[in-house]
């Protein structure tokens, strides 16, 4: 069960953030909380801005405009390089020493971050790489890089992270790995802020999210809010026993169902979300005529193509 994230208190604060890069207008008034332990995504097409203002909020750009405040610091005040000892950040294309063992390589991070060095051990034995620890990077595949590039963000044991395509070069059960140890974080009140371009991955694993496009973000919420925000169909598939059929077209005649298509004795059909009730409610009385019936939501990928193109 998830612990739940504190609304009261926001993490990162942007407001009226905007950057400019020429005639570009890379991020436009953007207004954002995430709050404090929560899993927040920022999502977007490219050229969306989504990078921009993650550099931003890192404080690794300056804004044009507004302000940033992570941890309660601005990001471009006197007080952040004491905040930046609490950020946690794991770039998207992540740059090692080849040379160095991968216990080297997060001694030495440990160094930059003042991180005590037995915490080396322990976070590679978080990320699954405690048998490689004494091997050089050189030697590492694409995922083994990228887990110990997450390795190193975890170093300091850091309230907020920065997360950009955290599961690139991944295999299946080192994504599953890495969600287990965010959902690990998130309980002990590490607030979480990610990217990534595979929006089902998301789907499940986010309390809220940020859609941006233009520079600006379109919808922020939790995934079932974005879902009934967007005027998307729902989706309609249903087993029906082979005498019924006749009996179901009767049932779904005077509803707003669309796009019947039968195989079978199989229906798939879409229909609007204010429909869902009525229309479970005449297939119920159908009783056993109706063998199998599920009721499907637009999915992440659905929601950001609708917001995306409002």
């Amino acid at each position: 069960m998830r612990t739940p994230s504190n609304p009261e208190v926001a993490a990162v604060r942007v407001r009226g953030v905007a950057k400019q890069f020429g005639a570009v207008r890379a991020v436009d008034g953007v207004d954002l909380d995430v709050h404090a332990g929560e899993v927040f995504g920022l999502i977007g097409h490219n050229g969306a801005g989504k990078s921009t203002l993650f550099k931003m909020m890192l404080g690794l750009l300056r804004p044009t405009a507004g302000e940033i405040l992570v941890r309660g610091a601005a990001t471009g005040g006197a007080g952040f390089r004491a905040a930046r000892r609490g950020i946690g950040y794991l770039p998207e294309n992540v740059v090692l020493y080849d040379n160095l063992s991968g216990l080297e390589t997060l001694r030495f991070f440990a160094r930059l971050k003042d991180a005590p060095p037995q915490e080396c051990d322990q976070v590679l034995e978080r990320v699954g790489l405690a048998h490689a620890a004494a091997r050089p990077v050189r030697e590492y595949s694409k995922g083994m890089r990228q887990r110990l590039g997450f390795a190193q963000a975890l170093l300091g044991q850091p309230r907020v992270l920065f997360l950009d395509e955290p599961t690139t070069g991944l295999d299946p059960e080192a994504i599953r790995a890495f969600h287990v140890t965010l959902e690990q974080l998130r309980a002990d009140g590490v607030t979480i802020i990610l990217t990534s371009h595979i929006l089902a991955e998301l789907q499940e694993n986010v309390d809220r999210l940020a859609i941006m496009a233009s520079g600006r973000v379109r919808a922020l919420g939790s995934v079932q809010e974005l879902r009934e925000r967007t005027p998307l169909p729902l989706r309609l598939d249903l087993h029906a026993a082979p005498h019924a059929m006749a009996d179901v077209h009767r049932a779904l005649a005077d509803l707003p169902v669309d796009d019947h298509v039968w195989q079978e004795g199989r229906l798939r059909a879409r229909l609007p979300r204010e429909a869902k009730m009525p229309v479970l409610g005449a297939l119920a009385a159908l009783g056993s005529a109706v063998i199998d019936l599920r009721i499907h939501e637009p999915s992440l990928e659905d929601v950001f193509f609708g917001c995306a193109a409002a």
